[in-house]
């Protein structure tokens, strides 16, 4: 399995968010926010091509076979663990969040390991329903993770991998030095948060993976979920987003209709 290497002075890793319970400090916080300003100017400029009908998206093709969930101990015991905590809602969200960031990994023929892609998608929010206290929720569905992990017989590296995808996937800007599942799960879940980079995946596919899994109101579940994590935790990334990001305006703006 794909495994990335990790320090515990990074932001969003595992071993970050288990120091520091996913609070920010100064310097991290302007890193971050400087992060956001280069993701909404690269927004701005995806939503104007998909306006414009010059999104390159329209002119991509990935075959449905790739995007298909594998089947293993792994996918099975995240399937049942995601199915019993997550909301239809945010259970259809982690599914696409899967399509999606698959999608654009077969785009750019990135070589990911779909297994931990797949069980990341699954888990990554779940500790936006039950998390309690106030450390990121993140670091709570890290914790359904390492359970799933170990019900799986995972390596830890592979655990690490795994539960790093999950706790650095609403940071801004994860790039692919992260690791390939990282990358992946924040390029997913942002397209079908806010629409980020929905101009590079083709239209049809799209269409496709909402037919499939219906978004039933995910806007506004999405929207008061996140106010409370940020009231919650006002010192993390959930915060800095809404302040920084308008981010109940750009979940709002998303180009899905419900």
């Amino acid at each position: 399995m794909t495994t990335a290497t990790t320090t515990a002075t990074t932001t969003g890793t595992i071993d970050w968010s288990m120091r520091t319970g996913g609070h920010l400090a100064a310097a991290e916080r302007r890193r971050l926010i400087a992060d956001l300003a280069r993701v909404q100017v690269r927004n701005a400029f995806g939503r104007l091509s998909l306006l414009a009908h010059l999104n390159p998206g329209r002119n991509t093709y990935v075959p449905p076979a790739q995007l298909v969930p594998p089947d293993s101990t792994l996918t099975r015991a995240a399937t049942d663990a995601a199915t019993r905590v997550l909301p239809a809602t945010l259970l259809n969200h982690s599914y696409r969040a899967y399509r999606f960031g698959r999608a654009l990994g077969e785009l750019e023929k990135i070589d990911v390991d779909a297994e931990l892609l797949f069980a990341a998608a699954l888990l990554h929010d779940t500790g936006l329903v039950v998390a309690s206290g106030r450390d990121d929720f993140t670091l709570t569905s890290a914790r359904v993770a390492r359970d799933v992990a170990e019900q799986a017989g995972l390596s830890t590296t592979a655990t690490e991998t795994l539960q790093t995808a999950i706790t650095m996937h609403h940071s801004p800007r994860v790039t692919l030095a992260a690791g390939p599942v990282a990358y992946l799960l924040s390029a997913g879940a942002g397209a079908d948060v806010v629409g980020m980079r929905c101009w590079d995946l083709p239209p049809a596919m799209l269409a496709d993976a909402v037919r499939d899994h219906p978004r039933e109101g995910f806007k506004g579940f999405f929207s008061r979920a996140w106010a409370n994590e940020a009231a919650r935790v006002p010192g993390g990334r959930a915060q800095l987003l809404r302040r920084y990001g308008a981010f109940t305006a750009a979940i709002a703006l998303a180009p899905f209709d419900e």
